[in-house]
């Protein structure tokens, strides 16, 4: 058995690994990097691949899986039901924003969804001499590691894991058997979060502070599971003042609501979801920034959507506020905003009179989580740091063979690891 990585070696982003055993090769995640121009993880040609199998929807693991279907491939996608709901949603939007740059269209992601086949965590299901099993990950609904077995070894790829769990999600499942190979995400290897506690009490305070002088304050956030995780954490703590939600969020609100067997409490979120107001129409956008309360609306990091009108509204108040509680990437509006306090008006920045501040709710695991799961686990596996920035991986795989006597490597594109 033998793995290849095709993206995400020493970077976050366009994740995407070949396993291959025997004359079968399966296909674990085939995202993009989102930039200005998207990039895309190293090609596969389709005859080659029996089945792809897809830890969650964010495009950096699913975007790319569409480019597969080009041609009449007959090649089997699985994940959770969730999980395509959601990369629908998603994979839909990328085309209508970023279509100029990809080399696939709305009948190849329909095609994609037409050779769909959903699995429960933890069943067992069979890929000719392989075996998958899906194993819940803690990081958006429906998310997922996987576990491949065959030739009497078995490789454990984390994808993007949270052993924390949240308002609306179990934390990961580590019940695992003995592992051969760890294939581990590094985003946070480096870092420790801010305790989920204290981000959830600073907001909270902001938001008071905001509303409670009369201003309006805007939270830009993903609209899969982040959106819905700070609403949940503000009526939580009984925030008394209106909570209005829009965008994109409100479609991943009514896939969440299809989906209850897959959140920690469904009956709190349904109540939860119920009491905010959903945004509909131009005129009730118009009357919102003018009056206090609290909106909620993608994109996470102000590259589009309705975000950008709110911004663009918001920043102009000083009794507002903006709370970033995405990352932001480099080079993003949302990035200019928190570094600068500078807002774009048809191509001219000018300071926001907004307060701007910034709180850290991620849905990755901390560097002491990521330890945590290393400690769980059972054998002596071969360790892959990937899914992290190039000193992140490395320093991680580094500290593994130091701290656990695994032998760790940080691979690059393209590397084929043998699994021994």
């Amino acid at each position: 058995m033998k793995i290849t990585i095709l993206g995400s070696g020493k970077e976050v982003g366009r994740s995407g690994f070949t396993v291959t055993s025997d004359n079968t090769n399966i296909l674990l995640d085939y995202g993009v990097l989102l930039k200005r121009e998207p990039s895309f993880p190293i090609h596969v040609r389709p005859k080659d691949i029996s089945t792809v199998v897809l830890t969650h929807a964010h495009l950096d693991h699913s975007g790319f899986i569409p480019s597969l279907f080009l041609s009449n491939s007959d090649i089997s996608v699985l994940g959770t039901n969730p999980t395509f709901d959601l990369t629908n949603l998603l994979i839909e939007d990328m085309i209508k924003i970023s279509g100029f740059y990809l080399p696939f269209e709305y009948a190849d992601l329909n095609n994609m969804m037409n050779h769909s086949r959903t699995l429960q965590y933890k069943e067992r299901h069979p890929i000719n001499n392989m075996q998958i099993s899906l194993y819940e990950s803690g990081h958006i609904i429906g998310g997922s590691s996987i576990i491949v077995e065959s030739e009497g070894k078995r490789i454990f790829y984390t994808g993007d894991i949270n052993t924390r769990g949240s308002k609306l999600l179990r934390s990961a499942d580590l019940d695992l058997p003995e592992i051969d190979v760890l294939i581990i995400e590094s985003t946070y290897s480096q870092t420790e979060q801010t305790p989920r506690e204290e981000s959830e009490k600073n907001l909270v305070e902001f938001a008071y502070d905001v509303v409670e002088r009369g201003g309006t304050l805007f939270i830009p956030a993903f609209s899969v599971e982040r959106a819905q995780e700070i609403a949940c954490v503000l009526k939580t703590c009984n925030f008394k003042y209106r909570i209005s939600m829009d965008g994109m969020a409100l479609k991943a609100n009514e896939i969440m609501l299809k989906n209850p067997s897959f959140l920690r409490d469904p009956e709190v979120f349904k109540k939860i979801i119920s009491e905010i107001e959903w945004v509909q129409g131009w005129r009730r956008r118009k009357q919102l920034v003018k009056e206090p309360g609290i909106i909620i609306s993608p994109a996470g990091m102000l590259v589009g959507g309705t975000a950008i009108f709110y911004l663009q509204e918001i920043a102009k108040n000083p009794n507002s506020g903006i709370a970033l509680v995405s990352y932001q990437g480099k080079g993003t509006p949302g990035r200019l905003l928190l570094e600068k306090g500078l807002v774009s008006y048809n191509g001219k920045s000018k300071k926001s009179l907004a307060d701007v501040n910034h709180f850290e709710f991620s849905g990755h695991s901390s560097r002491t989580e990521l330890f945590k799961i290393l400690d769980k686990i059972k054998g002596n596996p071969k360790v892959l740091t990937v899914h992290g920035d190039d000193m992140s991986c490395i320093k991680f795989a580094s500290e593994i063979e130091e701290k656990f006597g695994f032998d760790a490597i940080a691979p690059d594109n393209g590397q084929i690891i043998e699994v021994n």
